[in-house]
């Protein structure tokens, strides 16, 4: 199956593809060739391109396809900023860090050649306490440390994009709960619309502390698409398209203002019709 087209909620694309790593390959080259429009647009020149990354292994797979990417040298990446749509809370140099991952795969590439500035990369906030403090810690500690970390980044979000930060491209994934970035079905912050950034504390998915954007970021960047891969995630892929904003499948609420694109695998559609 490749590339075929259907319309649901939010008026989302669908396309299907052989398998993961063509999925990969194409979110890749689908990503360079956006921001290399978005430069060579003469409406664009020397406008800085908004990036929003998160987890997961079809994200490391596109990661991989595009360190070896021919057209990477083409791009100004001193005009482009990193951003995370969410975050494990736990050291920097956890290897369960989203931004570790994407450091080793793909953007200590550009760091090391000077392409991409550090300052240009933003990472959320990490936990700076040892195991000794974090095993001691109660609920109420661990929720205060969250909600300033949470602050932090939201504060970092609005002095380059303002109290309503759009971005230009979220890339994100989907779990087979249908959770998006670190927002679960049946907690709160997938309902939570005053904040930018929020902490997640007993997250159902290990590690149990999380940030996260929220609702009304992700539903509102000018491109968003889905890389999502695998017959688990199959019944989750059609309960978020067959309906838009169902808090029991967060994935429903994700929007773009210009496009909303869900790349996905043959296998992932089969098990979502069946």
């Amino acid at each position: 199956m490749t590339n075929n087209e259907v319309t649901f909620a939010h008026n989302a694309s669908i396309y299907g593809y052989d398998n993961r790593d063509v999925l990969a390959a194409v979110a890749a080259q689908r990503l360079v060739t956006l921001i290399m429009e978005s430069q060579n647009d003469v409406q664009n020149l020397n406008k800085p391109f908004h990036l929003l990354l998160t987890g997961g292994t079809d994200s490391i797979r596109m990661f991989q396809m595009l360190a070896s990417n021919p057209l990477l040298p083409a791009i100004n990446w001193n005009l482009v900023h990193i951003w995370w749509a969410d975050e494990r809370f736990v050291a920097y140099d956890s290897e369960d860090r989203n931004a570790r991952k994407a450091r080793e795969m793909f953007l200590n590439l550009l760091t090391s050649n000077k392409a991409l500035a550090e300052s240009h990369i933003h990472e959320m906030p990490a936990d700076e306490r040892n195991a000794e403090e974090i095993a001691a810690a109660s609920d109420a500690e661990n929720d205060a440390i969250l909600d300033a970390a949470a602050h932090d980044y939201e504060e970092e979000i609005v002095s380059i994009l303002g109290k309503e930060p759009v971005f230009d491209l979220a890339i994100l994934g989907m779990g087979p709960d249908a959770h998006m970035a670190s927002l679960f079905p049946g907690l709160p912050q997938v309902n939570n619309r005053d904040r930018i950034v929020v902490g997640v504390n007993h997250s159902p998915k290990l590690p149990p502390m999380r940030l996260t954007l929220t609702v009304p970021v992700l539903a509102h960047s000018h491109c968003t698409w889905f890389l999502t891969a695998g017959a688990e995630k199959g019944a989750a892929l059609m309960n978020s398209l067959s309906g838009a904003n169902n808090p029991e499948y967060p994935a429903s609420f994700a929007n773009g203002t210009d496009e909303i694109s869900w790349l996905t695998t043959a296998e992932t559609l089969q098990a979502a019709i069946e």
